[in-house]
Parts: C-alpha cells; sequence; structure tokens
C-alpha cells in the first residue's frame, strides 16, 4: 500500500508523529495491563494458607477462568477452583456462627427446664414421703408403694412415655380407696373381690370428695404443658440443627465466588462485594430456608404462648407441689365421711366378714395409737429446684425467643451486615459488583424459593423443592400443633382415647380459685351431667368449703368432730344387722 504523499510532506510533521503516538499506544496497552503486579493477591492468597506456587507474579489473560469474568486476572485455574472452595466454606461457616444463637438457646433452655422439671417430681415425691411418714408413720410405711407407683408413671410420662396422666390419676386413685377403705374399716376383713367392688364404684362413692377431679386438671395440665415445652425445645434444637448443616450447589457456588474472591482475582481484594449483590447471593442459597419462616414463627409463638401458661394457670411447681396436700385433703374427707361411705359400699358390695378376734372397736382401739390425719401449710413444701425458679426460667426463656422470630428470611441481611461479607450499605459506588467496581444496578430478590424465579445471581429451580425442607417444615407444624393443644391442657398423644379431654386435662373452661391464682369460680362439672335441684338428696355434691374447716355431707348436716371421727366406725357394725337383710346391689 502507498503512503499518501501528502503525509511526508513537510506540512504534515505534527500528524505524523501523532499517529506514530497512537499506533504505538495501541499495540502496548494490553501489555501494560498483563504487566501489573499481583503482589496484593498472592499475600491474601497465602494468608489463606493456600501454596503460592501457581499464581501469577503478574496479571495474565483471563480466558481460562470458569466463574469470575474473563478479564486478565492474578488468578490460575487452580487457584479459581480453589477459591470456589474456600467461598463455600465461608458460607457455611457464616451460616453456622449467625444461628449458633439458636442452637445455644435451644440446647441450654432445654436441658434447664429439662432438669427443673424432674427435680420438681423428684422434690414432691419426697415431700409427700417425709410428711406422711411423720403423720400416718406405719399406716405410710406400708402402702408406700402405692404412691411410688404414681410418681414413676408421672416420671414416665414426663419422659414422653405412651401415658395416659388420666388412667394414671384414676389407677391411684382406684388402689388408694382400696387401702384406705380397709383402714378405716380395721374390724372387718375384705377380699380382693370385695375391695375391687369398692375401687370399681368409686366414681360414684366419691369417697375423696372433688379432690380427685382438681388434682387431675391440675396435674394434667402442669405436666403437659411441661412436657410439651420440654419436647418443644428439643425440637427447636434439632429444626436448627438439621436446617443448618446444609451443602451449597454449583450454582451457589458460582454466586458465592463471583461476589467473595472474584475482585482477589481481578487484583483487588480489598473490595467489598455491593451489598445488594451479596444479598441476592444469599437469598439464592438460602432460598429453601426462607420457606421455614411462616411455620418457624407459628413454633416460636406456641412456645412463647406455652411458656407463659406454665408462669400462670398451667403453673408445674403449684402442680407438683399440690400433690400431697391434695392427697392428703382426699384422705381426710374420706376419714370423716367414712360413716356414709361404708354404709353404701356394705349395701352395694354386700357384708363383710368381721376380722378374726375382733367383733367391733372401741374409740380408744380406733384412734388412740393413731395420729390424725391433717393438712399441710405452704411452709412445709418445697417451690423451687435445680437452683432456680419457674418464674426467672419462664422470663429467661421468653427472653430469648423474641428475637427468634424471623430468623430464616433476616438470614441473608444478617450475614450481609457483617463487614467482612459486605460492603456497607452506604458505599454503593465503590464496591464490587460482579464485574468491576461501581454501582450494582439489579433489583433485591424476594424471600422463599419461587421468589428466587429472577434471581440475577444464583439460578434456582423453583420446581425442585428441597425434600429435607419439607420435612422440617413438617416437624414444626406437629411441634406446633402438640404446643397448642397443650395451651388448652390436651395432650395430642391421647386426644381420641380421652374422648377430645387431653388426657384428662381438656377442661379448658374449669377454672379453680384454689388452683389457679387470678382466675374467677369454676363452673362445669366433670364427665356427668349435674343433677337437677329436685334430685334425691341421697347424694348432694360433696364440695370442699374455701376455709377447708367444713365438708357438706348427707348426714343431716352435721360436721363430725375429732372426737366423732374417733368412733366412726361403730355405725357400720351398729346397721350390719340391717345390711345383712338385703341382698348386695353391686355385685
Amino acid at each position: 500500500m502507498r503512503m499518501d504523499p501528502r503525509l511526508s510532506s513537510p506540512r504534515y510533521p505534527l500528524l505524523v508523529l501523532l499517529c506514530g503516538v497512537c499506533g504505538l499506544c495501541g499495540t502496548r496497552s494490553p501489555v501494560a495491563a498483563a504487566g501489573r503486579s499481583c503482589a496484593d493477591t498472592r499475600q491474601v492468597y497465602a494468608e489463606k494458607g493456600y501454596s503460592t506456587s501457581t499464581a501469577p507474579q503478574t496479571q495474565i489473560s483471563g480466558e481460562h477462568l470458569r466463574l469470575c469474568p474473563q478479564d486478565y486476572t492474578c488468578c490460575s485455574s487452580q487457584m479459581e477452583e480453589t477459591l470456589a472452595l474456600q467461598s463455600e466454606r465461608d458460607f457455611l461457616k457464616a451460616v453456622e456462627e449467625n444461628s449458633q444463637f439458636l442452637l445455644t438457646t435451644f440446647t441450654q433452655r432445654h436441658r434447664r427446664f429439662d432438669e427443673f422439671f424432674r427435680e420438681l417430681i423428684d422434690l414432691s415425691e419426697k415431700s409427700m414421703n417425709q410428711m406422711f411418714t411423720k403423720t400416718y408413720g406405719r399406716l405410710f410405711t406400708q402402702n408406700a408403694h402405692v404412691f411410688q407407683e404414681l410418681f414413676v408413671e408421672l416420671r414416665r410420662y414426663y419422659s414422653g412415655g405412651s401415658v395416659s396422666l388420666s388412667e394414671v390419676l384414676s389407677d391411684f386413685w382406684s388402689r388408694l380407696v382400696e387401702r384406705v377403705f380397709s383402714l378405716v374399716n380395721p374390724q372387718y376383713q375384705f377380699s380382693e373381690d370385695y375391695l375391687e367392688c369398692v375401687s370399681k364404684h368409686a366414681e360414684q362413692l366419691q369417697p375423696f370428695g372433688d379432690v380427685p377431679r382438681r388434682l387431675r386438671v391440675q396435674v394434667s395440665r402442669a405436666f403437659i404443658a411441661a412436657r410439651a415445652l420440654s419436647q418443644g425445645l428439643a425440637t427447636g434444637r434439632d429444626i436448627v440443627n438439621k436446617a443448618t448443616k446444609l451443602t451449597a450447589d454449583s450454582e451457589c457456588v458460582r454466586g458465592l465466588m463471583r461476589q467473595s474472591y472474584c475482585p482477589l482475582c481481578r487484583g483487588v481484594p480489598a473490595l467489598r462485594p455491593c451489598h445488594a449483590l451479596c444479598l441476592n447471593v444469599m437469598k439464592g442459597c438460602l432460598a429453601n430456608q426462607g420457606d421455614l419462616d411462616t411455620e418457624w414463627n407459628n413454633f416460636i409463638d406456641a412456645l412463647y404462648q406455652v411458656s407463659e401458661k406454665l408462669e400462670g394457670p398451667f403453673n408445674m411447681e403449684l402442680a407438683a407441689d399440690s400433690i400431697s396436700v391434695k392427697v392428703s385433703e382426699a384422705i381426710m374427707h374420706m376419714q370423716e365421711n367414712s360413716v356414709s361411705i361404708s354404709t353404701k359400699v356394705f349395701q352395694g358390695c354386700g357384708s363383710p366378714r368381721p376380722a378374726p378376734g375382733r367383733s367391733k372397736r372401741s374409740p380408744k382401739e380406733s384412734g388412740g395409737s393413731r395420729r390424725p390425719f391433717r393438712t399441710y401449710s405452704p411452709e412445709e413444701k418445697p417451690t423451687t429446684a435445680a437452683g432456680t425458679n419457674l418464674d426467672r426460667l419462664v422470663t429467661e426463656l421468653k427472653e430469648r425467643l423474641r428475637p427468634m422470630r424471623g430468623f430464616w428470611v433476616s438470614l441473608p441481611h444478617t450475614i450481609c451486615n457483617d463487614d467482612k461479607m459486605a460492603a456497607d450499605v452506604t458505599n454503593e459506588d465503590r464496591c464490587w459488583n460482579g464485574q468491576t467496581r461501581g454501582r450494582y444496578l439489579p433489583d433485591v430478590t424476594g424471600d422463599g424459593l419461587v421468589s428466587q424465579i429472577n434471581n440475577p445471581e444464583v439460578e434456582v429451580d423453583i420446581a425442585r423443592p428441597d425434600v429435607r425442607t419439607r420435612q422440617l417444615i413438617m416437624e414444626l407444624r406437629v411441634g406446633t400443633n402438640k404446643l397448642r393443644h397443650a395451651q388448652t391442657g390436651q395432650d395430642m398423644d391421647f386426644m381420641d382415647s380421652e374422648e377430645g379431654s387431653g388426657s384428662g386435662g381438656g377442661d379448658e373452661a374449669e377454672r379453680y380459685n384454689d388452683d389457679w391464682p387470678g382466675y374467677g369460680p369454676h363452673s362445669p362439672p366433670y364427665n356427668k351431667p349435674a343433677r337437677p335441684p329436685s334430685s334425691s338428696p341421697a347424694k348432694p355434691p360433696r364440695v370442699r368449703e374455701r376455709n377447708g374447716s367444713k365438708w357438706n355431707k348427707n348426714n343431716h348436716g352435721r360436721v363430725k368432730s375429732s372426737g366423732s371421727r374417733l368412733c366412726f366406725c361403730l355405725l357400720p357394725l351398729l346397721s350390719l344387722p340391717f345390711v345383712v337383710a338385703g341382698a348386695p346391689m353391686w355385685r
């Protein structure tokens, strides 16, 4: 090609010079870029514990890169692969660290509550043994196995055993009525069949008054709530463990690498990813965890509400503490009403045989060597266990539950708010946008799997929900349902067999002044329709007076004194001829 003669003339020397300079610049600019030092990149790479043997000294062409932009780079193929794995480890570590609060709370709170509830049961049994041994002496120690079996079953229920509290308490009262009936009628000899007849008709006789029902309601509600809370805390611990033991798929790793270490490959390791870029990557990688949000919040709310119930009307301390008191109250009621109860038993089950060598008891024989029954003051009963008390435990738990709501959808924000993970949200123009230094323009996506359909950083297949996440959602729903039923005194494991009463504790409307502080008078009768006022006066309802000093009985309105209690067995013996004349009604 011939040069234009005008360019060689003296009139254009400056133009020729400029063209030469421009041509030189055009051929040297790639060389200049390729010669840029990678010292900063090599230093950071070495600080992470990797060998720099494959790290370029100066930038090289990036055509070999698979994840980062294919510009001039300080990373070899091996370095890019190594840093991609490092970005995944950094991500998993960030998830673990930011969820540690949840895991620690559930683990520690479960241990504290479990220790507390178990020690409460132990203290309740110990208190009963001490007080009953002191008061009843050999009468108690000879029949101690009846009470021991009660606490064995209560522990088994709390520990998650397939135990119906209603049946446990019913069996206890049945065994107890047999023992007490024999003790208040020592002048007779009762066969096993006869005592079985007595216990079989205990509900009709109501030998212990209204105490069994009140104890059933109080113990059932408290134990159901305590077990539900303990199991709920264990469920929360397990859910967090499973949800945070995740693996990043290839698309997530691509996003993590482009966000975290592509600036390092570009030779600007101090450049942090833009905040919005970080959010899109994290929301894509944590899309399935975001789907836990609704059921997680319901679960946390249910835990919170059950803990409040334990602090108030379903107080486990009061329930465990009241067992010995109410049992003593029941025994005293049966003793005070032993004449009328025995008469009805003799009419229904038949006349028992007199005990060998005894025809009848004198007042001295019946009570002279026996200590009187009595109830106990609160000062004699335990109020704390495991070095703490229920109010303190519940308060601490509620303080930790509040910030747990919305955890999974806020996790991307929590991670990206760490200045080690992303630039400050106010630094929008001086951050890594995935390609270079500058503003990140795409919008931040929503939460959960479906919202990632337009995620610009992580390609997520929204048509394939994660199976493990669906399982966790179901576990949360089951746990929430158990907790919600426990709030009404119902145990889901026994709802069908207990006709919806939830281990005998589902009478939601029942409230007792002496059981639940701050609640109004109780109303509904238990399991049977109320008798109309015109019913036969032979079996009026027995209701304990508030002051605990009198009992309403069908004995002409009289209240037995301590003296009359000592000779309570004379009337059954004197009326024996009349009883024998009639056939047994129940046998």
